[in-house]
């Protein structure tokens, strides 16, 4: 199975080498904050699968520790509705599938937070993110980069289902697994993401921003060419002064500081690539989606006629969020995630 973490702790662990050859000369007075943010967030990675375990032996303890030190607060009380509501679902499970560029360091306030109230959050690394070596010039197809996320569901048990949330150009591999796995997904929730229809590619969704598939193809300055100048690219990047502005217009220092020195590129293949979803499997799937009302990577108005194209069970709008909530508007996110979870 691919890279993932679940979150734990917040203990530093000693990060193998430095990236500060990549770091401007400009950017430099940052780099001991940039490294400990890079590392902390590399070290949710670590130990996942015992961490897991011990995971779901102390929560309960955990829970109730934290409502009765505050039984005489409104908030606490309200809290202790939340927990004892989350008690009675069924599944409890959510994996987190992030965007192009991203990994699964980007959730890293998310796990947290559904961790608390007692569900089990995972974030993979898709093939070629994160902390997964593959080369991206090497990722190909949407199934050869979704591979972590359809060795997950394979794994799973038979009677067991999972929630899946998908960020951004993750929302292509949330509709592939939707039309591979739909006896195994509770529900699929798509974070201002790519909820394409048959036949569409997770591109098209961006072309507003970024123009045509095919102009992108010849014109970006974005593009890589790991296979030689003379061959298709095979992937992009965006340079980090136009990504802080698309992604990151609302989110903490600290966090864009820990995305310019954890991103990387992302495999063109998967996401040229057309999509073929049945109304026998894909369109059986519960889906849902939350949009972010100050993005600039993907359009309110974007969001919008994705939802109008392609309606999904019940839609969610975060006030103030750029492109990346789980950085800009965590308690929002929050607030909605569990939301979701909690319809019947």
């Amino acid at each position: 199975m691919g890279n993932s973490f679940i979150c734990r702790t917040k203990k530093d662990t000693k990060d193998n080498g430095s990236r500060s050859k990549r770091i401007g000369r400009s950017q430099r007075k940052m780099l001991p904050e940039e490294e400990f943010l890079h590392r902390q967030a590399l070290s949710m990675a670590l130990h996942q699968h015992q961490l897991s375990q011990r995971f779901d032996g102390s929560m309960s303890r955990r829970i109730g520790s934290t409502s009765s030190r505050r039984h005489s607060d409104p908030l606490a009380s309200n809290e202790k509705k939340v927990l004892e509501s989350l008690e009675n679902i069924k599944f409890k499970r959510i994996v987190l599938i992030h965007g192009e560029g991203f990994g699964a360091w980007c959730w890293y306030k998310t796990i947290a937070q559904l961790e608390e109230v007692g569900l089990l959050p995972t974030a993979l690394d898709l093939t070629g993110a994160g902390i997964d070596l593959t080369d991206t010039n090497t990722v190909t197809t949407l199934a050869e980069y979704s591979r972590p996320l359809i060795q997950y569901l394979e794994n799973l048990p038979g009677n067991e289902k999972v929630i899946l949330v998908g960020h951004s150009s993750g929302g292509a591999c949330l509709s592939y697994a939707l039309e591979h796995f739909p006896e195994k997904i509770s529900k699929a929730i798509f974070l201002c993401a790519t909820m394409v229809s048959n036949g569409q590619r997770p591109f098209d969704v961006f072309a507003e921003e970024l123009g045509s598939a095919e102009r992108f193809m010849q014109e970006s300055q974005f593009l890589i060419y790991g296979n030689g100048k003379d061959k298709p690219p095979t992937g992009f990047m965006f340079e980090k002064q136009l990504m802080k502005g698309l992604y990151f217009n609302q989110s903490p220092t600290k966090d864009v500081a820990l995305a310019m020195v954890s991103m990387r590129p992302t495999p063109l293949g998967p996401i040229m690539e057309k999509l073929s979803l049945s109304p026998e499997k894909y369109g059986t799937g519960r889906r849902f989606y939350i949009q972010t009302l100050d993005d600039r990577a993907l359009s309110p108005d974007v969001q919008e006629k994705l939802v109008r194209e392609n309606p999904a069970e019940g839609v969610f709008k975060i006030k103030g969020s750029d492109h990346c909530p789980f950085f800009s508007k965590p308690q929002s996110l929050h607030k909605i995630l569990i939301e979701i979870v909690q319809i019947p």
